[in-house]
């Protein structure tokens, strides 16, 4: 069983639970400003995870999880590294490790949705409709416990009856997860529905791992006294608040919550501090603005089609453009710094040089031909040290050959790209042959040639070998027609 050495506590915290396509980094970032302990991510599926590369960005200070389109799936940065939970839709054990794995050290916890009652969830058998399945999720929760060092949790909706859910809460807190939250409704009911606030206090009765209460937005929540409320009802550990933080992040402030205009202009400064897509961001801003979308503020929002043009809907041009201006300078002097730094390389002999396949003969490549030089020169096999350049996610690679190193000064979209340019590099400078077409593939494809035309003379195929060959010669010649045959 893995140890949690993590402080992360879920005991009378008040939670910014997941929704789809809220739980971006702004968003989190502004419910914490206002007083949410813990924060989760939105609900993103293992299998669009697991083509995700981990990319530190140092122009906006975050950790990006790209995928290989180049979306930006999960962003997450150190303000938030203590107090984030992950969130992963699944339905598959080896999936869910693989993903906790990718995350783990740059998140506080993993935690499996298994409420969502959405389509888009529960057709791949996850979300709620894992509900129906607890040998499956006993095997995803005890995977996960025991294969990642950070709290495991897990989200779930009631089921039919009370006895139902107690019983498979109970088999849950023995996988040994951090803490279980409960949508007090069933998988068929939606918002309008009431709360079964006397389920969640009958849950929170039967364990002993924290219960976090999740579902009273509509019903209690419209400021921070009716969170305190919502526990009382549930007598849960803590609170999960979702679509009453959507509408208001200022709902967790002790206060009471701050004017929805500063609410908003507060997080469009986030969104575009941290290069949030413009789509997300207007959704988020018209969940605020509800029924004030028909003013004449919200027109201008719904036909915004650029973060400038939202940032213009709410009278923030000039912070766009200074916050802009900003970001634009920090990329200047990263791309300056590593320009400096590859002019430091003294010792590296560079070439602008690129590698394209279309130059080359099928199976034959730079880094193939620089590797047999090495092996004819007796020479230790070509060793290549590649980077990426978090700003843009390009590659570059050095090679050493006989203690020399080589490369080129262009940057490449992939890291086999970089490798061969900086084969290429080499294999130029020595003035060896390089394996492109022309000349140097036809001295290859020649050679190939009287080797075949050798090895038959010598009658190393033997002679039944070159009987076919002629025999398949003469039956095609006896089934040509008069006027194809000269």
């Amino acid at each position: 069983m893995t140890v949690h050495t993590t402080l992360l506590s879920f005991k009378n915290k008040t939670i910014l639970a997941p929704m789809v396509r809220v739980g971006t980094l702004p968003m989190r970032l502004l419910a914490l400003d206002y007083g949410a302990d813990i924060v989760y991510c939105e609900e993103l599926i293992d299998l669009k995870m697991l083509q995700c590369k981990r990319t530190v960005n140092e122009v906006l200070g975050t950790v990006d999880f790209v995928a290989p389109n180049g979306r930006v799936v999960f962003r997450t940065c150190e303000r938030e590294k203590d107090c984030v939970v992950f969130q992963m839709g699944t339905a598959d054990a080896g999936r869910a490790l693989a993903v906790a794995k990718l995350v783990e050290n740059d998140v506080a916890a993993v935690d499996v949705n298994m409420g969502c009652p959405k389509e888009y969830s529960t057709k791949g058998g996850m979300g709620a409709a894992l509900l129906s399945s607890p040998d499956k999720i006993e095997s995803i929760l005890t995977t996960l416990v025991n294969g990642i060092s950070k709290p495991v949790t897990c989200k779930i909706r009631i089921l039919p009856s009370k006895e139902e859910t107690i019983s498979l809460v109970k088999r849950i807190e023995r996988t040994g997860v951090a803490a279980i939250a409960v949508h007090g409704r069933k998988k068929d009911e939606r918002p309008q529905h009431p709360v079964h606030c006397d389920v969640i206090k009958e849950i929170s009765a039967a364990v002993s791992i924290p219960v976090m209460a999740n579902g009273g937005s509509h019903d209690f929540i419209k400021e921070y006294a009716d969170i305190e409320t919502f526990q009382q009802a549930t007598a849960a550990s803590s609170v999960m608040v979702a679509r009453a933080a959507m509408w208001n992040p200022s709902v967790f402030r002790k206060e009471g919550p701050c004017p929805l205009k500063d609410v908003m202009q507060e997080y469009i400064r986030y969104a575009v501090r941290y290069d949030n897509h413009y789509t997300n961001t207007k959704y988020c801003l018209c969940q605020m603005l509800r029924e004030q979308l028909e003013n004449a503020q919200g027109k201008k929002l719904h036909g915004a089609q650029s973060m400038q043009e939202i940032c213009e809907a709410f009278g923030m041009s000039s912070f766009y453009q200074e916050a802009s201006a900003l970001l634009e300078a920090k990329r200047v002097s990263l791309e300056a710094k590593d320009q400096e730094e590859d002019e430091e390389d003294a010792d590296v002999i560079k070439m602008a040089v690129r590698f394209d396949k279309r130059d080359y003969p099928p199976q034959i490549t730079p880094k193939m031909c620089l590797l047999e030089w090495c092996r004819k020169e007796k020479h230790l096999q070509p060793v290549y040290e590649t980077i990426e350049r978090p700003q843009d996610r390009l590659f570059c690679s050095v090679v050493t050959v006989a203690g020399k190193k080589y490369r080129s000064t262009l940057w490449e979209k992939s890291k086999k790209l970089a490798e061969q340019a900086s084969a290429i590099a080499c294999l130029r400078t020595l003035g060896l042959p390089e394996g492109k077409w022309e000349r140097e593939a036809d001295h290859l494809v020649n050679k190939r040639k009287r080797q075949d035309s050798e090895c038959l003379n010598n009658g190393e195929f033997g002679n039944d070998l070159v009987a076919e060959a002629a025999g398949k010669t003469l039956r095609f010649l006896a089934g040509a027609s008069d006027a194809s045959v000269p």
